[in-house]
């Protein structure tokens, strides 16, 4: 990498950090990547870039430094092992949320081990499918149903799950699948679950281009997953298992949403690899 390329980096790098953009470092590094169209582990050994590069990686770190998400500049996200199309429309599945998606998959293997039989996984607000999608990834048996209501976010997912052999359906979580009622083994969900007198706690980058109907979920945050304990409880089969995410702040109070429900065992929250509560499993009473 020649000193003019190092400096860029670093300059740019500077105006992102100075921007309160959380990884600057790494942003710039994507971003070069994405132009270029290297592997990320290859922008080191980049020695120069052309007049046309050059312009189109200033233009979006201009857009980066303005807060726009880094994956709706590249337009992909990487989850688990699975790439995805994301943009405007629909939210941008998170690191933390792998957590969630490899209980599911967990789950699902070990209906596999010990029935035989690929386990029935359903995967409630899907957004661009990413749980869902790393479900029937890595657990190849498995049945998998995922559901989205909002139509800018169902089109993401039908192209994310194109060809993955996920039944994607367009509906509310509230009513959607009813054709699965008490044969499912496994509901995954990562809810909207922000509460609305949380706005200014939101990320920019969240809070001005994730879809709100992903983010919000009225006043303390737990209106969508009440909604979810009860739909759930109709779905999955006697000792099916229910994960969802919830706020850090909701360590307490959404389990306690679940115990409350009356009809769940083994109700547990887990902690994400930052040590903040993360999501509750719990499983359905014989």
């Amino acid at each position: 990498m020649t000193r003019e390329v190092r400096r860029v980096r670093r300059v740019v790098a500077e105006h992102l950090a100075g921007a309160g953009v959380a990884s600057p470092q790494r942003d710039v590094d994507e971003l070069l990547a994405h132009v270029l169209g290297v592997p990320l582990g290859q922008v080191a050994l980049v020695d120069e870039l052309t007049p046309e590069q050059a312009d189109a990686f200033h233009a979006l770190a201009t857009r980066r430094a303005a807060r726009e998400p880094l994956q709706h500049l590249t337009g992909t996200a990487t989850f688990r092992y699975v790439d995805l199309e994301v943009g405007p429309g629909v939210f941008v599945p998170r690191p933390e949320t792998e957590l969630l998606a490899g209980w599911a998959v967990e789950r699902a293997q070990e209906v596999r081990d010990r029935t035989g039989e690929g386990a029935v996984v359903l995967d409630l607000c899907t957004g661009s499918g990413a749980i869902a999608a790393s479900v029937a990834h890595e657990v190849p048996s498995a049945r998998v149903h995922a559901v989205e209501l909002d139509p800018a976010a169902y089109d993401f997912a039908r192209r994310n799950l194109a060809g993955t052999g996920v039944d994607l359906r367009e509906g509310d979580l509230a009513s959607a699948a009813d054709d699965l009622l008490g044969g499912v083994d496994v509901v995954v969900c990562n809810p909207p679950y922000v509460p609305l007198e949380a706005w200014e706690s939101v990320t920019q980058e969240a809070r001005d281009h994730d879809p709100h109907l992903a983010l919000f979920s009225g006043d303390d945050g737990l209106d969508a997953i009440r909604v979810l304990v009860a739909r759930a409880a109709v779905l999955l089969r006697p000792g099916g298992h229910l994960g969802f995410e919830h706020a850090d702040v909701q360590g307490e109070a959404a389990p306690a949403v679940v115990v409350a429900d009356g009809r769940w065992s083994d109700v547990a929250d887990h902690r994400d690899l930052a040590g903040r509560a993360r999501y509750t499993t719990a499983r359905l009473a014989r």
